[in-house]
């Protein structure tokens, strides 16, 4: 493909964003493209080395704040005529609250999905303080060398303990951000739609 085709396909994938975002992100290929060429690639591999046009469509959707694009879908295209507006003031006492309600819930979503990343570390950390408390109980405790030997034994357990969960619970996080990236790009797609080469 040359860089006439990858530019067009290029803009036909981003419909639905903004002419501005559109014409920067043609605009910054294309010079990719051209500095490639000055390098003395030729034109066809230049445009392969970009990746693909999907690919190129999701990292642009993912560096584009998804309020830019509701901005952009929400536009009227056109004036709106007497009638519609009539019908949106008529309508606002059910819209403007399912509306309101559809937000506070994903924003409700949104935060219980930080909120369990927290409680994972939050937990994480009560297992490591269990650890030291057990250790300084053990010095403390007044049944015996073989009790304080047990506190002090099971206070090292949960410190390994918690170092593990660190790990795991770090995971589990990175996991949890992967899907929440992952779902941020659905909606911006589902806004924006445009066609997929």
């Amino acid at each position: 493909m040359n860089k006439t085709e990858f530019i067009e396909q290029l803009k036909k994938a981003l419909t639905g964003l903004s002419e501005e975002d559109i014409r920067k992100s043609a605009d910054y290929y294309e010079e990719m493209i051209e500095d490639r060429m000055e390098d003395g690639i030729s034109e066809e591999e230049a445009v392969n080395g970009l990746g693909s046009i999907e690919s190129i469509r999701e990292q642009i959707l993912m560096d584009t704040p998804i309020s830019k694009i509701v901005k952009e879908k929400i536009k009227p295209k056109r004036a709106l005529r007497g009638w519609e507006i009539a019908l949106l003031i008529i309508g606002s006492p059910v819209w403007v609250p399912v509306t309101a309600a559809l937000i506070i819930v994903a924003l409700v979503i949104y935060l219980c999905f930080w909120i369990v990343i927290l409680c994972l570390y939050v937990c994480d950390f009560a297992v490591f303080f269990s650890g030291f408390a057990a250790i300084i109980a053990a010095f403390l405790q007044e049944n015996g060398f073989s009790t304080g030997l047990l506190y002090c034994g099971g206070g090292i357990a949960l410190i390994g303990a918690a170092i593990l969960l660190f790990f795991g619970f770090t995971e589990i996080a990175k996991g949890m951000l992967f899907v929440s990236k992952k779902i941020a790009l659905g909606i911006k797609k589902l806004f924006v739609g445009g066609k997929k080469s």
